[in-house]
C-alpha cells in the first residue's frame, strides 16, 4: 500500500463510507471474523459470541482512544423490527448499540434476550408476597365484562 492510499483510508470517517474487507479475529472466543455473510458492508462485532471492540465513538469514525472489549449485554428492537445489540465497554463502561447481522448466533441473541427474565432484579419467591400487599392475594382472576342489551 503505497503512503497516499494510507492517508486516504486513516482519514477521520473512512470507515463511515467505505467498507471494511479485511477479517479479523475475535479477541474474545478467538474465532476468525469474515466480512462475508454479515448482510452489510460494516461488520462490527463477532457473529459468534457478538463481542466487539471499543473503536467508534461514532459508528464508522474509528475516534475512540479506549479500545476496549464491547460485551454484549441487552437486545432491543428497532422501530422498523430490526433487532440490535447493546454493548457494554469493559474498560470505561460505555454503551453503544449495533444492529444484528445476518449470520449472527441465534442461541447466543436469544440467551441475551431472555436474561433478565432468568435473573429478575427481585426473588422469584416474594413474589406472593408482593402480590398480596398490593391486595390480588396472590392470584389472578379474569372477570370477563358482560354485554349490555
Amino acid at each position: 500500500m503505497n503512503r497516499e492510499n494510507k492517508r486516504i483510508r486513516l482519514e477521520k470517517g473512512y470507515y463511515r463510507s467505505h467498507a471494511c474487507l479485511k477479517p479479523f479475529t475475535c479477541k474474545v472466543c478467538g474465532r476468525e471474523v469474515v466480512p462475508e455473510g454479515a448482510g452489510s458492508e460494516h461488520r462490527n462485532h463477532c457473529p459468534n459470541c457478538l463481542s466487539s471492540l471499543h473503536l467508534d465513538t461514532r459508528p464508522g469514525d474509528r475516534a475512540a482512544d479506549c479500545g476496549g472489549i464491547m460485551d454484549p449485554v441487552g437486545v432491543w428492537v428497532r422501530k422498523n423490527g430490526e433487532w440490535a445489540v447493546i454493548h457494554r465497554c469493559r474498560r470505561c463502561g460505555s454503551f453503544s448499540s449495533n444492529r444484528l447481522a445476518a449470520d449472527d448466533n441465534p442461541l447466543m441473541l436469544m440467551s441475551i434476550a431472555l436474561r433478565p427474565l432468568s435473573s429478575p432484579p427481585f426473588p422469584l419467591m416474594k413474589l406472593r408476597e408482593m402480590a398480596e400487599a398490593l391486595g390480588s392475594a396472590g392470584e389472578f382472576k379474569f372477570q370477563p365484562e358482560t354485554e349490555k342489551d
